[in-house]
């Protein structure tokens, strides 16, 4: 078998042959979105960079700290992505699409600003479950790194009665006529997230709210690794009224982890949506309902707590981030609701559960999560590229995971060494986005997050950020 950064190679060797074959033509010609297309519009290229500056103020602390504790003073960090969207028809309804990305710099954590930059020490995105930047990972070195996010191939049929409808190119997208009955069918790495929950106004970080309880539903422990890219299959029955979605995706071996586990028949998550259509007020809305059922090595809160209290965990390696043997069940359920009230603008609320007693494994450490928010484009006052949002979210835990993290337990996003005082997480975050020139956007940021990792001792925390995304 190869090894993984072997694999790696063979990919970006690949991306190299599939630029390099590119017409001239393709570098030639712009469509009115200012894509670059060749004339039989067969690829698709797209272009993204963004940087979050983020940074908060001074909170009130508490008498205990513990590994995942945020710090009390006020500190800043820096985070960067950039991607390249490539896609390619391959045959009638069939493409393939790659995205090499570089991604680097961190999320405020555990550290003392004062003191310099040790990655020994420094614990990267963690004291905040509903983490405030939702385009940083838990990854401990600020040294930009070259991965392969996206690699799969879909391949579209139509049903019956199918009537065409035309599709842009966009990022992983062709310009296309596509079938709006179809049977869609996608294999190879991507983000679970591109396929589920796609609520039209909370969930891109790089466009919209910055929040990772806004991205998606809090408490969908979707299967990724620290990235939030996994290899799996997924088939969509779509139809004009309705959508019907599964897929099956591979889980980290530990948790949070970047090595995915091919172990199929005893770990990976099952993930199903069910999406429909409504007509309240005079623009449809859309409502999607979710459930999801996740297998790993992912140990329960109580035996955690066992280990924690009876002095036998390794505090080098935590049981709960590494388990010990496979079996652990992690299921939940989630619904969606958007209403547009005018063009690219709307209202939009998340509610999500999961059962709580099995140890997070993937996303964040947020057992319930409800959220509401607004999201209005700048039409209104004669900017139509610009946007405001505004929303607010609770986010909470199961009494066995709050018992857990009071015992002096710590997953791997919180952990203040007890938590006599547990609270719901809540948060409210505000921006404006503004667009500059044609393809650069600045977003100015707030976020008020009260009980930062449920503890009522601390907080509450105002975090500032400024956001610079290209696209093109």
């Amino acid at each position: 078998m190869h090894s993984t950064p072997t694999v790696c190679r063979y990919i970006c060797l690949f991306a190299v042959l599939l630029l390099g074959s590119v017409s001239p033509d393709v570098y030639a010609q712009k469509d009115n979105n200012n894509n670059y297309l060749d004339s039989s519009q067969a690829w698709s290229l797209h272009y993204q960079f963004t940087t979050i500056a983020q940074g908060h103020t001074g909170f009130t602390g508490a008498g205990y700290v513990g590994r995942n504790t945020l710090s009390a003073l006020p500190d800043t960090a820096l985070s960067v992505t950039t991607t390249l969207f490539v896609g390619r028809k391959l045959w009638k309804g069939g493409a393939v699409y790659l995205n090499p990305e570089i991604a680097g710099g961190l999320g405020i954590g555990r550290r003392d600003p004062l003191e310099p930059y040790n990655e020994d020490l420094y614990s990267p995105a963690v004291g905040i479950a509903g983490f405030p930047n939702g385009e940083s990972f838990r990854i401990g070195s600020p040294k930009p790194a070259v991965y392969i996010a996206r690699f799969y191939v879909e391949q579209v049929f139509a049903l019956g009665g199918a009537q065409p409808e035309e599709i842009q190119s966009e990022a992983n997208h062709v310009k296309q006529r596509r079938p709006d009955s179809r049977v869609v069918i996608t294999a190879g790495k991507f983000s679970v997230a591109d396929i589920f929950d796609n609520n039209s106004f909370s969930h891109d970080p790089r466009t919209q709210f910055f929040n990772w309880s806004l991205m998606s539903y809090g408490a969908w422990d979707y299967p990724a690794n620290t990235r939030g890219y996994t290899w799996g299959l997924a088939l969509e029955y779509v139809r004009p009224a309705y959508e019907l979605r599964i897929a099956y995706n591979l889980m980290p071996r530990t948790a949070n982890g970047n090595v995915l586990d091919w172990t199929i028949n005893q770990s990976g998550g099952l993930t199903v949506e069910l999406e429909s259509r409504y007509r309240v007020l005079t623009r449809p809305g859309t409502v999607r309902l979710l459930a999801f059922r996740n297998a790993s090595k992912a140990p329960t809160y109580q035996l955690a707590t066992q280990r924690v209290l009876s002095g036998t965990d390794n505090p080098d390696r935590p049981f709960v981030l590494h388990g010990e043997q496979y079996g652990g069940i992690k299921y939940g359920f989630g619904v969606s609701l958007e209403q547009p009230f005018a063009r690219n603008s709307g209202l939009f609320a998340r509610a999500s559960w999961n059962d709580g007693k099995t140890a997070t494994w993937a996303f964040t450490e947020i057992d319930r999560s409800v959220s509401v928010g607004l999201f209005m484009a700048g039409a209104h006052w004669g900017r139509p590229e610009d946007a405001i949002g505004l929303a607010g979210v609770m986010n909470g835990l199961s009494p066995d995971h709050a018992a857990f993290l009071n015992a002096g337990g710590t997953g791997f996003m919180i952990g203040d060494g007890r938590l006599p005082n547990y609270k719901t997480e809540q948060i409210l975050e505000a921006f404006y986005k503004t667009r500059l020139t044609r393809a650069l956007f600045l977003t100015a940021d707030y976020q008020r997050i009260g009980n930062p990792a449920y503890n009522g001792d601390r907080g509450p925390v105002n975090v500032f950020s400024l956001r610079t995304h290209v696209e093109f």
